[in-house]
């Protein structure tokens, strides 16, 4: 049996990003779940929607939580949390009353303070985005989505929003806040995401590919990863989407890893 590292007081919430579901059979997170309860955590999954806004995946949140609470027998939950998903954890503890149940939140390349690239885009003619709605709404509505809103959720990477967001979300006392980023040494660093970090890097700096350094840095901000050989750390390698550790210039660096760290210094911390 793996030492139980990762045995931490509260269970674990995994809560994914934005376009993606938590699916069994093509999980989001990769080999990290398994990996952490090896070694002794207790893993759950949000459930949420790929395409809804932040306020509404948080209320799917809130039940959530109230259930894992009552399967467990515990007071508090931990939650690790990336992309988008991050705000909706925010929200969940801020706006919903849920502090006295979440003992820490961890943030991994979440946007917190919006995206310049973002604000560019809403300048483009509001039909077209519209039209992409119509069909990305569509789509995720058919593979199990309840309340896809493309245009709205897109509108929450804004700085404006995220501004106005931030304002009415201050950390919650009692929580344990921390936060990570991810950043390509370049648009090669990932072929799956190499045009987006081009962009990316021209309007607004050092990014993993969708968010920048700047705006995941939070709370107790860890730093940022940058993989193995220079190479970098991609917003899909943060959780795993290749399901293999990153090799390059005779360095190697895996995400599982990471994430092991996360779930012992919640143990070493009583949480």
């Amino acid at each position: 049996m793996e030492e139980q590292t990762c045995c931490t007081r509260y269970p674990i919430l995994l809560i994914h990003g934005t376009g993606f579901r938590d699916w069994k059979g093509l999980g989001y997170w990769g080999r990290i779940p398994k990996a952490l309860e090896r070694h002794g955590a207790r893993i759950f999954f949000g459930g949420q929607d790929a395409w809804a806004t932040v306020e509404e995946n948080a209320a799917h949140l809130k039940k959530r939580v109230q259930q894992i609470l009552e399967q467990t027998g515990c007071q508090k939950v931990n939650i690790i949390a990336h992309s988008k998903g991050g705000l909706e954890a925010r929200y969940l503890v801020s706006s919903l009353g849920m502090g006295p149940y979440v003992a820490s939140v961890t943030l991994i390349s979440t946007p917190n303070h919006g995206s310049k690239t973002m604000d560019l885009i809403f300048r483009l003619p509001q039909p077209l985005l519209r039209l992409a709605g119509i069909f990305v709404n569509g789509w995720f509505r058919f593979i199990g989505d309840r309340h896809p809103d493309f245009c709205s959720a897109c509108v929450e990477f804004t700085t404006s929003w995220a501004k106005t967001f931030n304002l009415r979300n201050p950390d919650v006392p009692g929580v344990l806040y921390r936060s990570y980023a991810g950043v390509m040494s370049s648009f090669c660093s990932d072929l799956f995401m190499w045009w987006q970090n081009l962009i990316i890097s021209l309007v607004e700096g050092r990014n993993d590919g969708l968010v920048t350094v700047d705006s995941a840095a939070w709370t107790n901000f860890k730093g940022v990863w940058k993989g193995a050989g220079g190479r970098g750390v991609s917003h899909m390698d943060e959780v795993d989407f290749r399901r293999r550790p990153i090799i390059k210039g005779g360095q190697t660096w895996d995400v599982v890893d990471e994430y092991l760290k996360m779930a012992a210094e919640l143990k070493d911390l009583g949480l």
